[in-house]
C-alpha cells in the first residue's frame, strides 16, 4: 500500500510540473519580479537572488546595515505568495520553543499537547536573526534542513515548501551574535542590500510619504504552483563537465592555504541547484559554466572562514573570501563542452 501511495504521488508532482510551460515559467517569475520590484527599488540583482532561492527549495540570508531594506525584501517575496507566513522577531529573550512549539499539558484531557511554534509556516521570516542567542539560533537547524521540527521526542513535519528568509546586521553592530557554522551551511544563499543610488532614494521620498509599497504587492502565485514550479527547474540539465566543475570549485577551497574552512558538499550540492534556476530564468534548458560562477560568492561566501594569517594580511572575513572566490573563478579550468 505505501508503495503504491508513493508511487501515485510522484506520478502527481511529475504531472503537475509537466503543466508548466517555458512561456508559463518565464510570465509567472516575471511577474514575481515585478511585484517586488515594486518595494525594492533599484535592487535587481537581491531581487532575483531572493527569487532564486525561492525556487531552488533553499534559505536565503541576507545581512546588511540597518535600514537598507532587508526585511522590506523578505515580507515582499512572501507577500508574493498566497501562503502562510510567520514574522519571528528574533531578540536576545527569544526561547527555542518560542520557534519551534511547546507541550502544554491539558487538564480536560489528562495528556500533553503539541502547540505550534512559529516555524511553522510555507514562509518565515527571521529577523535579525543574530541577535538571538546561539541556542536559540540554533533551533532552526532541523527545520531548515529536514523539514520537521522534533519535540519531547516527537516529530512534526512543517508546511511544504519550507523557507526560512533571515535578515541579519554585520557583526560588528551592538547586540549581535555570530551565527554558528551550521546554521551559516543551512543557508543556500547570502546576499547584501548596499545602500540605493540618488535617484532611486529620491524616488522613496516622494512615493513613501503617503502610503506603504508593501500594501500594493499582490500574490502571483499559490503554494500548488511554488511546489510545480521547484520540481519544473530541477529538470534542467545539467551535464557531467557542470558537476566536475561546480566540484572542482568546491574542492579548491578546501585545499586553499588561505582558508581554515571550505565548501561543504551540502554548498556544492546547493550551488548546482540554484544554478538551475539561474539557467531557467535565463531561458535555458540547460545549466552553462557562467551560471556557475555567477553564483560562486553569493553560495559559498558566508560558509567559508579565512585564516587568521589571511586577516592579518590585510583583508578581513567577507572581503578576504570574495577576493579568493574570485582567484578561484579565474584559475580553475572551465570545461569547453559544457551542455548538449
Amino acid at each position: 500500500m505505501t508503495q503504491t501511495t508513493t508511487s501515485d504521488r510522484a506520478t502527481a508532482e511529475t504531472s503537475e510540473a509537466a503543466d508548466i510551460s517555458a512561456e508559463q515559467f518565464a510570465d509567472l517569475t516575471g511577474r514575481i519580479i515585478t511585484q517586488v520590484s515594486r518595494v525594492i527599488d533599484g535592487k535587481p540583482e537581491a531581487v532575483r537572488s531572493a527569487l532564486v532561492v525561492l525556487l531552488a527549495n533553499g534559505h536565503l540570508l541576507i545581512e546588511d546595515v540597518p535600514g537598507v531594506g532587508k526585511t522590506m525584501l523578505a515580507r515582499a517575496m512572501a507577500a508574493t505568495v498566497d501562503a502562510t507566513v510567520r514574522r519571528i522577531q528574533f531578540t536576545p529573550d527569544l526561547l527555542p520553543g518560542d520557534v519551534t512549539g511547546v507541550s502544554v499539558f491539558n487538564p480536560v484531557e489528562r495528556e500533553f499537547e503539541f502547540k505550534q511554534g512559529a516555524v511553522f509556516a510555507n514562509i518565515v521570516i527571521a529577523d535579525e536573526i543574530n541577535r538571538s542567542s546561539p541556542k536559540t539560533q540554533s533551533a532552526l537547524l532541523e527545520a531548515m534542513e529536514e523539514g520537521q521540527v522534533t519535540v519531547d521526542g516527537r516529530t512534526h513535519p512543517l508546511p511544504d515548501p519550507f523557507l526560512v528568509v533571515a535578515t541579519q546586521n554585520p557583526l560588528e553592530m551592538e547586540g549581535t551574535y555570530a551565527l554558528p557554522e551550521a546554521q551559516r551551511d543551512r543557508f543556500m544563499m547570502r546576499i547584501s542590500m548596499g545602500y540605493p543610488d540618488a535617484a532611486a532614494e529620491a524616488q522613496m521620498l516622494r512615493e513613501r510619504d503617503t502610503a506603504n509599497p508593501l500594501d500594493a504587492v499582490e500574490p502571483v502565485l499559490d503554494v500548488a504552483r511554488v511546489r510545480a514550479l521547484i520540481r519544473w527547474v530541477r529538470r534542467v540539465h545539467v551535464s557531467p563537465p557542470i558537476e566536475q566543475y561546480a566540484v572542482a570549485l568546491a574542492q579548491a577551497t578546501r585545499a586553499h592555504p588561505d582558508l581554515r574552512l571550505g565548501a561543504s558538499p551540502r554548498a556544492t550540492l546547493q550551488l548546482v541547484r540554484a544554478a538551475k534556476v539561474w539557467a531557467a530564468l535565463g531561458g535555458r534548458a540547460f545549466v552553462i559554466p557562467d551560471d556557475i560562477s555567477a553564483l560562486l560568492v553569493a553560495v559559498f561566501a558566508h560558509r567559508l572562514i579565512p585564516t587568521r594569517a589571511t586577516n592579518v594580511r590585510g583583508r578581513s572575513g567577507g572581503d578576504a573570501v570574495t577576493a579568493i572566490l574570485e582567484r578561484l573563478i579565474a584559475t580553475v579550468p572551465v570545461p569547453l563542452a559544457a551542455h548538449p
